[in-house]
Formats: structure tokens, sequence, C-alpha cells
């Protein structure tokens, strides 16, 4: 059987929607995820790249309903002491709405697995190539997510012990993301703190270079 090379403009047009119309969901309605769906936005995430082929992702369904208010009381305790470190910004960083943990219908914790140091393929110099890795199994999610009419957000508001420990993660492993998954009323038009006037996106022009880095002022 052959491969075909291209897809034909009506899968690549929908490639390029759920790129585009992919948001940081923080709002949800009720109601779990089917498990067919969910099982399928696993087996992408499963599918993502990895430097050296280590697949260094491992993801932690929490079902336990006083586990998930744990990690919201987690994320909760950062989200103060974050607006505390922004100082001026600091009221104004309190009014977003940063999480979902207790609305959405499933919460995934993404971490890296532990033993992560016996892989050295693509890691001798970079070795937060494992941190890259897991980064695309989480997007592929989000991807397929938004195709499945689903939305995702991503809270990295939390501190690394208090969840690996709340998770009873071994030694060397690492939480990196809580995924908030669930129905959704309607995806933001914008990205909501570029709507929220928090931050905008930079124009394309100023992240590529050719050749040489570029200054301003070259």
């Amino acid at each position: 059987m052959q491969v075909r090379m291209r897809f034909d403009d009506a899968e690549i047009a929908a490639v390029y929607r759920a790129i585009f119309e992919r948001r940081d969901i923080r709002h949800f309605k009720p109601g779990n995820v089917e498990t067919e769906t969910l099982k399928r936005l696993l087996r992408a995430a499963h599918h993502a790249p990895s430097v050296g082929f280590m697949q260094p992702w491992r993801i932690i369904h929490i079902t336990d309903p006083a586990l998930r208010v744990a990690l919201h009381n987690a994320v909760e305790r950062e989200r103060r002491a974050t607006a505390a470190a922004l100082g001026e910004r600091g009221d104004e960083f309190m009014r977003l709405k940063v999480e979902g943990i207790l609305e959405c219908g499933e919460v995934l914790v993404a971490a890296l697995m532990d033993g992560r140091d016996k892989y050295i393929f693509g890691r001798r110099t970079l070795p937060e190539m494992d941190l890259a890795s897991i980064a695309c199994a989480i997007q592929n999610i989000w991807l397929a997510a938004r195709a499945e009419g689903l939305g995702m957000g991503w809270v990295s508001l939390f501190e690394v012990d208090e969840v690996r420990r709340l998770l009873q993660m071994p030694k060397g492993a690492k939480p990196v993301a809580i995924l908030c998954l669930g129905h959704v009323e309607a995806f933001y038009e914008r990205p909501m703190l570029e709507a929220q006037g928090w931050a905008s996106r930079v124009p394309l022009e100023t992240c590529i270079f050719e050749n040489v880095w570029r200054t301003d002022e070259s």
C-alpha cells in the first residue's frame, strides 16, 4: 500500500485550523470526557516525537475528588505567591482566571519519568530535551482535543515537590503540567491573556532570523 505524501486540501486545512484555533482554556461545562475520546487523546500524546525516542512522558489521570481538590489548593498557593512576585502587576494577575481544575471534566498530570539520566542520545549537551519531548506530547493532546471539540488548559502554577508528594512520584520524576480537559461552551476567539490585555502576540518577523542572530539595531 502506497502512503500518500501529501494530505488532501481539506485535511491540510483541518490541521491548520486545529493549530490556529487551539486555546488555553480555563472555563468548562460540567461533564466527563467520554472514555474512548480520552483514550484517543492519550494515544495521540504517546505518538509525539521524542529526542532519542526516549518517550519520557508519564500521564496520571486524576479520578480521586479529594486529590483534585489538593491539586487545586497547591495551585492556589502558587497563584498567590506569583502575584506577590509580580509586584505592581500582582493585583492585575489575581483578576485573571488561571485554571479550571475544579470545573473541568478530567484532570491529567503530565510528568517526566524517573531515570532520565541514562538517556544520552540527543541530550549530552542539551539535557532539557526531555522537557521538549513531553511538551510535544502535551501539544498533541491539545491539538487533538481541539479537533474533538474539547478544551484544554495547561497549568504550571505549583511547587514541583508538593505535587510530586501528592502523586507519590518516585525520586527523579518531575511533574510538568496539570492539564484541565473538558467540554466548553465556546472557544475563545483570541488567547485569553491577549484578550484581557496581559500580553500580545509578537510579530512573526521579530522571531525569524536568517543565518545569524539579528539584534534590534542590526
